[in-house]
């Protein structure tokens, strides 16, 4: 008499999903590896991707800094002769005639006399600056996987950023202006992914979209912060505008 037993036997529900699957118990993910080691999210990743988020609020500043530094000032007549009011280009008025409506170090504009001068000279320090992100972003791609590794590609990247746009404050020329605004373009090119990758390695899986937007959240902080800095800061350039002129040119 045949066996009535069936060959592919159904089993209990209750038991498959109790059991690990073979292929998860003997070779475990990679995602479940780092979660074993380091957790799913807990204080200290959250410190921790905080600390590196924070290099996205400092290259939104300087992504839009000029917005603001490189802005052409608006100015007011200062006589009524030659027509000035029904003149809109200050360039076919005499020197005499008008004013500007700030001090003249508001704006690189104003401050080296480039209000007469064409649209490639003043919009030469950021044309300069994302020059120097789309260089960046070819030479800089692969270092980070490579010989440097993202934690000292990040740091570099800040560091270097940092120290050129310090010294945009002493540049005497746009010439100068510009050459620094091409290297700080150029070093910030990789804040962002190295950045993003470092802050996603150090949660789980199910806590990295909400890394993620934390670093988009701290870049739009970043760029909301200018216009506050700008005003708390109206009068502060004053300090560093003297300091220059005694400067040895």
């Amino acid at each position: 008499m045949a066996d009535s037993t069936p060959l592919l036997s159904q089993p209990n529900s209750a038991e498959s999903q109790s059991t690990t699957p073979p292929l998860e118990k003997y070779h475990p993910s990679l995602d479940s590896t780092i979660e074993r080691c380091i957790g799913v999210f807990g204080w200290a990743q959250f410190f921790q991707t905080l600390l590196v988020n924070l290099a996205w609020l400092f290259d939104a500043q300087q992504t839009f800094i000029s917005v603001f530094t490189d802005a052409y000032p608006k100015w007011h007549c200062t006589t009524h002769q030659h027509g000035c009011n029904s003149v809109s280009n200050i360039c076919y008025l005499p020197k005499n005639s008008w004013a500007w409506d700030w001090p003249s170090y508001t704006s690189i504009i104003s401050e080296w006399k480039l209000e007469c001068s064409s649209s490639i000279i003043t919009g030469l320090p950021a044309s300069s600056f994302f020059m120097g992100c789309l260089v960046g972003g070819f030479v800089l791609a692969t270092l980070a996987d490579s010989s440097l590794g993202r934690k000292n590609m990040i740091f570099l990247s800040c560091l270097t950023m940092s120290l050129s746009s310090l010294l945009t404050v002493f540049s005497t020329n746009i010439w100068v202006y510009s050459t620094l605004r091409l290297i700080c373009g150029f070093s910030r090119a990789t804040i962002g992914t190295s950045a993003l990758v470092l802050t996603a390695e150090l949660v789980g899986k199910r806590w990295r979209g909400q890394v993620g937007v934390m670093g988009f959240f701290c870049f739009s902080i970043g760029f909301l912060s200018l216009p506050a800095i700008a005003y708390l800061n109206r009068d502060g350039s004053l300090c560093v505008d003297e300091k220059r002129k005694q400067l040895p040119r």
